[in-house]
């Protein structure tokens, strides 16, 4: 098939029957200059049964097939969530898509036609693991398509439907449902003109929580080559407290705390009970949440204690200032600041810390004020000591580490959790990568980032060299480490308000 089809709209042949999508002018790159080649879009494709009825609380059944053309030219249903408060709904756009049929996979390639073997990219959202999905505009996988890679995003399960622990379901049942969309890529992915022997799977928090699990999930064996995990550390919440989630929600819908019950008392009763217990939830301090377990047929060992298996590249990193996106919008910066030296020692707590450890930030970032400096604190427990330990245990394949450093252009928001990702994407053109980043973030930056990712997916180097267990990350968007050490932290004042879009 020509690049633009001869004018009739992009097929491929799935095992469940063909699919029919649509020729589009892909997004970011240059103003400037000729515009690039259109790359077929197909959205919507089930790789699993519709999680409803009996399959509610169950492993991801079979996807039913069908006969003649499907059209795959719009987003599936987005799995059920709660929406975000409106602090964050106005950063983190969310959509909701209504529908049952929500385990589908979208792609994004240059070439769907079989034989073209090209590199394959596989992305993992996040969203705290009960919210996100792969209709997020930010996410649209054009650019990777123009780049040569074929773009692969999905949804799976969420909050209690996909992480709830029950007697009578199985565990981890997101995960599961991430492993049916992996099997999915290998057996289809070559009549889009992937190839199903040079996967990269990519995610961003939750998402990134979740490559882990993957990478040491027997079942998800031989389904990736490489693997990007950005702002997130692979791990596992204790059994005893997702059990503690769900019994709270049993509570407040008047029910056992079983699938059956839960099944029962129908979706918008479930939504509503997890949004009341998830409200004091915060990624960074902790509270009731949903996550992966331990789990002998799933995930039998701790993702990280499992790292020094993983014979594959690996790509992993963070934001300079991870913490601002949770703290900022609520006036938590300012909370921190006003409590001083307290909130500093209750970090240093939290994160297991020493007072040389707190001696070290202080003299690395002069200027940072108490909210920052217990935002470090608590960062590098969470994300950056967790993933140099991953990388540093790590010895049969290369692990390369980056830092992102570019501050928002949203006052207080700095380099905050996910604000790299319409760089990574190269999406930083759509209207909704401003909520989050704000007016003018350099496309210069979009163009090296994302030019990193796909020479990741290509050769398994993003081009720079591996992490030796010292020295710095990769640094995107703002000074070495030895001038950080000079002028102090990055990003906003510590007590500049956010000022976020309007929502309408």
């Amino acid at each position: 098939m020509s690049a633009t089809g001869g004018g009739r709209r992009p097929r491929a042949d799935t095992g469940q029957g063909t699919v029919e999508g649509r020729w589009e002018a892909p997004t970011g790159g240059p103003v400037a200059g000729p515009p690039a080649p259109p790359v077929a879009v197909f959205r919507g494709i089930p790789y699993a049964a519709p999680p409803v009825g009996a399959l509610t609380f169950a492993a991801p059944g079979p996807p039913a097939g069908w006969d003649g053309v499907r059209d795959a030219g719009e987003f599936g249903p987005t799995a059920p969530k709660a929406p975000y408060p409106d602090t964050f709904a106005a950063l983190l756009p969310d959509p909701e898509i209504p529908g049952e049929d929500c385990l589908t996979v979208n792609v994004w390639t240059p070439d769907p036609a079989p034989g073209a073997r090209l590199p394959v990219m596989v992305w993992i959202h996040g969203g705290a693991h009960t919210r996100g999905s792969s209709a997020v505009p930010v996410y649209e996988g054009s650019a990777f398509a123009r780049d040569g890679v074929v773009l692969v995003s999905a949804n799976f399960r969420l909050g209690v439907l996909g992480y709830g622990l029950f007697p009578d379901a199985p565990a981890n049942r997101g995960l599961l449902d991430q492993i049916a969309a992996l099997e999915w890529v290998r057996a289809n992915i070559g009549a889009f003109g992937g190839d199903p022997d040079r996967v990269t799977v990519f995610g961003e928090s939750a998402g990134a929580i979740s490559v882990g699990a993957l990478l040491a999930s027997p079942r998800a064996a031989g389904l990736l080559s490489r693997a990007v995990l950005q702002s997130g550390a692979p791990g596992v919440l204790p059994r005893d407290k997702v059990r503690a989630v769900v019994r709270r929600m049993a509570a407040l819908l008047k029910v056992p705390a079983t699938a059956k019950a839960f099944e029962a008392a129908g979706l918008p009763a479930l939504l509503a009970a997890q949004a009341a217990v998830l409200r004091r939830s915060s990624p960074l301090l902790g509270g009731p949440a949903f996550g992966l377990v331990i789990d002998p047929d799933t995930l039998p060992d701790d993702p990280l204690e499992a790292a020094s298996t993983w014979a594959l590249p690996l790509l992993a990193g963070w934001t300079a200032e991870e913490y601002r996106l949770w703290l900022a919008p609520t006036g938590g910066m300012r909370l921190l600041d006003r409590l001083g030296p307290s909130a500093v020692a209750l970090a240093r707590v939290r994160s297991g810390k020493d007072g040389n450890a707190v001696r070290a930030l202080r003299a690395a970032l002069p200027g940072a004020g108490p909210a920052d400096l217990a935002g470090h604190l608590i960062t590098d427990r969470l994300l950056r000591d967790p993933l140099r330990r991953l990388a540093g245990a790590r010895r049969e394949a290369p692990s390369h580490l980056y830092e992102f450093r570019w501050p928002s252009g949203v006052p207080g928001l700095g380099a905050c959790h996910a604000l790299e990702l319409g760089f990574v994407f190269d999406t930083l053109r759509v209207p909704e990568s401003s909520w989050l980043a704000g007016p003018d973030a350099p496309q210069a930056l979009a163009d090296e980032m994302h030019g990193a990712w796909v020479r990741f997916a290509v050769t398994g180097d993003p081009g720079w060299a591996p992490w030796d267990g010292d020295g710095p990350p990769k640094v995107f968007g703002g000074p070495e480490p030895e001038a950080v050490r000079e002028t102090g932290p990055l990003g906003a004042a510590p007590d500049a308000p956010v000022t976020p879009r309007v929502l309408p």
